[in-house]
Protein backbone atom coordinates (compact mmCIF):
# COMPACT_ATOMS: atom_id res chain seq x y z
CA UNK A 1 0.00 0.00 0.00
CA UNK A 2 1.48 3.35 -1.02
CA UNK A 3 1.76 5.41 1.74
CA UNK A 4 0.07 9.11 1.87
CA UNK A 5 2.25 12.39 0.82
CA UNK A 6 1.24 16.19 0.51
CA UNK A 7 2.81 17.95 -2.66
CA UNK A 8 2.33 21.54 -3.44
CA UNK A 9 4.22 24.30 -5.48
CA UNK A 10 6.74 27.55 -4.60
CA UNK A 11 6.08 30.72 -5.91
CA UNK A 12 8.60 32.96 -5.59
CA UNK A 13 7.03 35.85 -7.56
CA UNK A 14 10.64 36.47 -9.84
CA UNK A 15 10.08 38.75 -13.23
CA UNK A 16 13.33 37.33 -15.05
CA UNK A 17 14.80 39.92 -17.70
CA UNK A 18 13.61 37.61 -20.40
CA UNK A 19 10.06 36.79 -19.76
CA UNK A 20 9.73 40.37 -17.79
CA UNK A 21 6.32 42.32 -17.66
CA UNK A 22 4.39 44.18 -15.25
CA UNK A 23 4.83 42.87 -11.63
CA UNK A 24 1.48 44.19 -10.74
CA UNK A 25 -0.29 41.40 -13.99
CA UNK A 26 2.68 38.43 -12.63
CA UNK A 27 1.61 38.86 -9.22
CA UNK A 28 -2.61 38.59 -10.16
CA UNK A 29 -1.40 35.46 -11.99
CA UNK A 30 0.84 33.62 -9.65
CA UNK A 31 -2.01 34.22 -7.79
CA UNK A 32 -4.55 33.31 -9.86
CA UNK A 33 -2.66 29.91 -10.50
CA UNK A 34 -2.24 28.93 -6.46
CA UNK A 35 -6.12 29.37 -6.58
CA UNK A 36 -5.91 26.82 -9.77
CA UNK A 37 -3.85 24.47 -7.92
CA UNK A 38 -5.85 24.29 -4.92
CA UNK A 39 -8.73 23.51 -7.10
CA UNK A 40 -6.87 20.72 -8.62
CA UNK A 41 -6.01 19.04 -5.60
CA UNK A 42 -2.11 19.80 -4.24
CA UNK A 43 -2.22 20.67 -0.90
CA UNK A 44 0.15 23.31 -0.30
CA UNK A 45 1.46 26.96 -1.61
CA UNK A 46 4.76 28.14 -0.23
CA UNK A 47 6.79 31.41 -0.89
CA UNK A 48 10.67 31.67 -0.23
CA UNK A 49 12.62 34.65 0.65
CA UNK A 50 15.69 36.52 -0.75
CA UNK A 51 16.48 40.02 -0.89
CA UNK A 52 18.57 42.35 -3.49
CA UNK A 53 17.66 39.77 -6.45
CA UNK A 54 17.94 41.20 -9.80
CA UNK A 55 14.78 38.86 -11.17
CA UNK A 56 12.42 40.39 -8.06
CA UNK A 57 12.61 37.37 -6.09
CA UNK A 58 10.73 37.77 -3.37
CA UNK A 59 11.43 39.85 -0.29
CA UNK A 60 8.27 39.89 1.48
CA UNK A 61 6.73 36.32 2.43
CA UNK A 62 4.51 37.58 4.97
CA UNK A 63 2.96 40.02 2.64
CA UNK A 64 2.34 37.21 0.18
CA UNK A 65 0.91 34.68 1.87
CA UNK A 66 -2.13 37.34 3.02
CA UNK A 67 -2.96 37.64 -0.50
CA UNK A 68 -2.75 33.60 -0.92
CA UNK A 69 -4.38 33.19 2.68
CA UNK A 70 -7.72 35.27 1.18
CA UNK A 71 -7.99 33.59 -2.24
CA UNK A 72 -7.65 30.24 -0.68
CA UNK A 73 -9.39 28.00 1.83
CA UNK A 74 -8.33 24.25 2.16
CA UNK A 75 -4.32 24.25 1.64
CA UNK A 76 -1.59 24.75 3.56
CA UNK A 77 0.67 27.59 3.19
CA UNK A 78 3.48 29.01 4.66
CA UNK A 79 7.13 30.32 4.23
CA UNK A 80 9.66 28.03 2.28
CA UNK A 81 12.04 29.59 3.15
CA UNK A 82 11.94 32.69 4.84
CA UNK A 83 15.14 33.88 6.31
CA UNK A 84 14.39 33.92 10.32
CA UNK A 85 17.19 36.03 11.42
CA UNK A 86 16.55 38.94 9.64
CA UNK A 87 13.59 39.11 11.80
CA UNK A 88 12.81 40.36 14.96
CA UNK A 89 10.93 38.11 17.03
CA UNK A 90 7.75 39.37 18.91
CA UNK A 91 7.20 41.06 15.43
CA UNK A 92 7.49 37.57 13.84
CA UNK A 93 5.61 35.92 15.91
CA UNK A 94 2.56 38.21 16.27
CA UNK A 95 2.35 38.52 11.54
CA UNK A 96 2.01 34.66 12.22
CA UNK A 97 -0.57 34.58 15.11
CA UNK A 98 -2.31 36.72 12.70
CA UNK A 99 -2.06 35.16 9.80
CA UNK A 100 -2.49 32.06 11.18
CA UNK A 101 -6.35 33.46 12.46
CA UNK A 102 -7.09 34.50 8.92
CA UNK A 103 -6.17 31.44 7.11
CA UNK A 104 -7.98 29.37 9.51
CA UNK A 105 -4.93 27.36 11.06
CA UNK A 106 -3.42 26.66 7.47
CA UNK A 107 0.10 28.25 8.47
CA UNK A 108 3.30 26.63 8.69
CA UNK A 109 6.70 28.22 8.38
CA UNK A 110 9.86 26.76 6.59
CA UNK A 111 12.47 28.83 8.04
CA UNK A 112 16.47 29.00 7.89
CA UNK A 113 19.60 31.44 8.19
CA UNK A 114 20.23 31.86 4.20
CA UNK A 115 23.46 31.81 2.53
CA UNK A 116 23.75 35.63 1.14
CA UNK A 117 26.50 37.67 2.98
CA UNK A 118 25.46 40.73 1.53
CA UNK A 119 21.44 40.02 2.16
CA UNK A 120 22.69 40.59 6.17
CA UNK A 121 24.94 43.58 5.68
CA UNK A 122 21.56 45.11 3.65
CA UNK A 123 20.49 44.52 7.24
CA UNK A 124 22.99 45.29 9.48
CA UNK A 125 23.66 42.14 10.75
CA UNK A 126 26.41 39.91 11.10
CA UNK A 127 26.16 37.37 8.58
CA UNK A 128 28.62 35.13 10.83
CA UNK A 129 26.88 35.20 13.42
CA UNK A 130 23.43 34.34 11.98
CA UNK A 131 22.86 30.88 13.30
CA UNK A 132 23.49 32.03 17.05
CA UNK A 133 21.21 35.01 16.40
CA UNK A 134 18.43 32.32 15.37
CA UNK A 135 18.86 30.32 17.99
CA UNK A 136 17.78 33.30 20.66
CA UNK A 137 14.81 34.14 17.83
CA UNK A 138 13.39 30.70 18.10
CA UNK A 139 13.75 30.26 22.08
CA UNK A 140 11.74 33.65 22.16
CA UNK A 141 9.16 32.68 19.69
CA UNK A 142 8.39 29.19 20.78
CA UNK A 143 8.10 31.15 24.32
CA UNK A 144 5.64 33.87 22.50
CA UNK A 145 3.57 30.68 20.82
CA UNK A 146 3.16 29.34 24.45
CA UNK A 147 1.31 32.42 25.89
CA UNK A 148 4.25 33.71 28.07
CA UNK A 149 4.94 37.09 29.04
CA UNK A 150 8.67 37.25 27.96
CA UNK A 151 10.98 38.70 29.50
CA UNK A 152 14.74 37.88 27.17
CA UNK A 153 18.24 38.98 27.22
CA UNK A 154 20.52 37.86 25.49
CA UNK A 155 23.95 38.57 22.97
CA UNK A 156 20.96 39.73 20.01
CA UNK A 157 17.88 39.97 21.74
CA UNK A 158 16.82 42.50 24.29
CA UNK A 159 12.49 41.75 25.24
CA UNK A 160 11.07 42.91 28.13
CA UNK A 161 7.32 41.93 28.79
CA UNK A 162 6.32 40.55 25.36
CA UNK A 163 3.47 38.22 24.25
CA UNK A 164 1.36 37.92 21.92
CA UNK A 165 -2.27 38.61 21.83
CA UNK A 166 -4.17 37.71 20.03
CA UNK A 167 -2.64 33.84 19.69
CA UNK A 168 -3.93 31.59 17.37
CA UNK A 169 -6.31 28.81 18.34
CA UNK A 170 -3.35 26.52 18.25
CA UNK A 171 -0.80 28.37 19.84
CA UNK A 172 2.47 27.13 18.00
CA UNK A 173 2.90 27.51 14.37
CA UNK A 174 4.50 24.55 13.16
CA UNK A 175 7.90 25.44 12.31
CA UNK A 176 10.19 23.20 9.70
CA UNK A 177 14.01 24.16 9.93
CA UNK A 178 16.24 23.86 7.13
CA UNK A 179 20.08 23.39 7.11
CA UNK A 180 22.33 20.44 6.70
CA UNK A 181 25.09 21.00 8.91
CA UNK A 182 25.19 18.72 12.30
CA UNK A 183 24.83 22.62 14.19
CA UNK A 184 21.74 23.07 11.84
CA UNK A 185 20.25 19.38 12.90
CA UNK A 186 20.59 20.00 16.33
CA UNK A 187 18.72 23.04 16.07
CA UNK A 188 15.76 21.45 14.25
CA UNK A 189 15.86 18.58 16.93
CA UNK A 190 15.49 21.41 19.33
CA UNK A 191 13.23 23.91 18.33
CA UNK A 192 11.69 22.54 14.92
CA UNK A 193 8.40 20.63 14.24
CA UNK A 194 10.12 19.04 11.41
CA UNK A 195 12.86 19.27 8.54
CA UNK A 196 12.93 20.86 5.68
CA UNK A 197 15.44 20.15 3.24
CA UNK A 198 16.74 16.42 1.81
CA UNK A 199 15.56 12.97 3.11
CA UNK A 200 19.37 11.78 2.69
CA UNK A 201 19.89 13.76 6.16
CA UNK A 202 17.38 11.55 7.73
CA UNK A 203 19.93 9.24 10.14
CA UNK A 204 21.27 12.39 11.43
CA UNK A 205 18.16 14.31 11.69
CA UNK A 206 17.21 10.95 14.08
CA UNK A 207 20.26 11.21 16.10
CA UNK A 208 19.94 14.63 16.82
CA UNK A 209 16.06 14.35 17.67
CA UNK A 210 16.97 10.92 19.83
CA UNK A 211 19.87 13.36 21.52
CA UNK A 212 16.83 15.91 22.11
CA UNK A 213 15.04 12.81 24.08
CA UNK A 214 12.38 12.75 20.80
CA UNK A 215 11.26 9.99 19.47
CA UNK A 216 12.26 9.74 15.75
CA UNK A 217 8.76 8.55 14.81
CA UNK A 218 7.28 11.52 15.35
CA UNK A 219 9.21 13.21 12.84
CA UNK A 220 8.41 15.26 10.00
CA UNK A 221 9.93 15.95 6.86
CA UNK A 222 9.09 18.41 4.00
CA UNK A 223 11.52 17.98 0.71
CA UNK A 224 11.86 20.57 -1.58
CA UNK A 225 12.15 18.81 -5.36
CA UNK A 226 12.41 22.21 -7.27
CA UNK A 227 13.69 21.12 -10.85
CA UNK A 228 11.14 17.78 -10.89
CA UNK A 229 8.34 18.24 -14.19
CA UNK A 230 5.92 15.48 -14.92
CA UNK A 231 4.66 15.45 -18.68
CA UNK A 232 3.72 12.65 -21.12
CA UNK A 233 6.35 13.44 -23.29
CA UNK A 234 9.83 14.26 -22.10
CA UNK A 235 11.90 15.92 -24.64
CA UNK A 236 8.93 18.12 -25.50
CA UNK A 237 8.75 19.32 -22.11
CA UNK A 238 12.18 19.45 -21.61
CA UNK A 239 12.73 21.93 -24.82
CA UNK A 240 9.92 24.30 -23.31
CA UNK A 241 11.01 24.18 -19.87
CA UNK A 242 14.64 24.19 -19.28
CA UNK A 243 14.89 27.78 -20.47
CA UNK A 244 13.10 28.66 -17.37
CA UNK A 245 14.36 26.16 -14.72
CA UNK A 246 17.95 27.19 -16.54
CA UNK A 247 17.37 30.62 -15.01
CA UNK A 248 16.66 29.13 -11.24
CA UNK A 249 19.76 26.96 -11.82
CA UNK A 250 22.27 29.99 -12.59
CA UNK A 251 20.71 32.17 -10.36
CA UNK A 252 21.31 30.30 -7.07
CA UNK A 253 24.67 29.20 -8.81
CA UNK A 254 25.61 32.95 -8.57
CA UNK A 255 24.21 33.56 -5.15
CA UNK A 256 26.13 31.02 -3.60
CA UNK A 257 29.35 31.45 -5.07
CA UNK A 258 29.35 35.58 -5.22
CA UNK A 259 30.18 35.58 -1.39
CA UNK A 260 31.78 31.98 -0.39
CA UNK A 261 29.28 31.57 1.59
CA UNK A 262 30.26 29.88 5.00
CA UNK A 263 29.36 26.29 4.68
CA UNK A 264 29.26 26.59 0.72
CA UNK A 265 32.88 25.35 -0.25
CA UNK A 266 32.31 23.84 -3.32
CA UNK A 267 28.30 24.79 -4.41
CA UNK A 268 26.71 22.10 -5.54
CA UNK A 269 24.69 24.43 -8.34
CA UNK A 270 26.81 25.97 -10.45
CA UNK A 271 25.89 28.41 -13.53
CA UNK A 272 26.14 26.95 -16.97
CA UNK A 273 24.79 27.04 -20.39
CA UNK A 274 21.41 26.06 -21.97
CA UNK A 275 22.76 22.96 -23.86
CA UNK A 276 25.11 21.85 -20.41
CA UNK A 277 21.77 22.39 -18.52
CA UNK A 278 19.93 20.36 -20.44
CA UNK A 279 22.42 17.47 -20.22
CA UNK A 280 22.84 17.72 -16.79
CA UNK A 281 20.11 15.79 -15.52
CA UNK A 282 19.52 18.48 -13.05
CA UNK A 283 15.73 19.28 -14.76
CA UNK A 284 14.21 15.94 -13.93
CA UNK A 285 11.01 15.34 -16.63
CA UNK A 286 9.76 12.10 -15.37
CA UNK A 287 6.53 10.64 -17.16
CA UNK A 288 3.81 9.79 -14.20
CA UNK A 289 4.39 6.38 -13.74
CA UNK A 290 8.17 7.19 -13.39
CA UNK A 291 6.99 10.18 -11.01
CA UNK A 292 4.64 7.44 -8.80
CA UNK A 293 7.86 4.91 -8.20
CA UNK A 294 10.23 8.00 -7.46
CA UNK A 295 7.73 9.53 -4.92
CA UNK A 296 7.42 5.62 -3.41
CA UNK A 297 11.06 4.89 -3.09
CA UNK A 298 11.18 8.07 -1.04
CA UNK A 299 8.31 7.19 1.29
CA UNK A 300 10.81 4.35 1.99
CA UNK A 301 13.84 5.42 2.53
CA UNK A 302 12.35 8.56 5.23
CA UNK A 303 9.05 9.64 7.01
CA UNK A 304 8.52 12.58 4.09
CA UNK A 305 5.07 14.37 4.54
CA UNK A 306 5.23 17.18 1.88
CA UNK A 307 7.06 17.77 -1.45
CA UNK A 308 7.38 20.88 -2.84
CA UNK A 309 7.84 21.77 -6.60
CA UNK A 310 7.79 25.26 -8.52
CA UNK A 311 5.90 27.31 -10.79
CA UNK A 312 9.35 28.56 -12.44
CA UNK A 313 9.42 32.47 -13.27
CA UNK A 314 9.13 33.44 -16.73
CA UNK A 315 6.43 30.63 -17.61
CA UNK A 316 3.51 31.45 -18.90
CA UNK A 317 0.41 30.94 -15.68
CA UNK A 318 -1.89 28.39 -18.64
CA UNK A 319 1.35 26.60 -19.52
CA UNK A 320 2.32 25.87 -15.60
CA UNK A 321 -1.13 24.94 -15.02
CA UNK A 322 -1.06 22.38 -18.48
CA UNK A 323 1.98 20.63 -16.37
CA UNK A 324 0.21 20.93 -12.95
CA UNK A 325 -3.21 19.33 -13.73
CA UNK A 326 -1.04 15.93 -15.55
CA UNK A 327 0.53 15.86 -11.87
CA UNK A 328 -3.02 16.32 -10.19
CA UNK A 329 -4.85 13.57 -12.36
CA UNK A 330 -1.85 10.91 -12.39
CA UNK A 331 0.66 10.78 -9.64
CA UNK A 332 -1.00 12.67 -6.90
CA UNK A 333 -4.38 10.14 -6.46
CA UNK A 334 -1.64 7.16 -5.93
CA UNK A 335 -0.71 8.97 -2.72
CA UNK A 336 -4.38 9.83 -1.26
Amino acid sequence: MTGKLGFGYLYDFRNPAPWHRAPEALYRDVLDAVVETEALGFDGAWVPEHHLAADGYMPSPMVALSAIAARTSRMRLGAGIALGPLYEPLRFAEDCAVLDILSGGRLAMGLAIGYRAREYSAHGLDFKKRGARFDEFLHIVRRLWDGETVDFEGKFFNVQGASVNPLSSRGQIPLYIGGFAPKAMERVAKYGDGYFGNADIWPLYCEKLEAQGKDPADAKIWIQGLMMVVAHDKQAAMDELAPYFLHVNNSYGEWMNEDKAIGIDDAAIKPMDLDAFKASGILQILTPDEAIAYFKRLLDKAPVEHFTMMMPPGLPAERFLEYAGIFAREVIPAFR
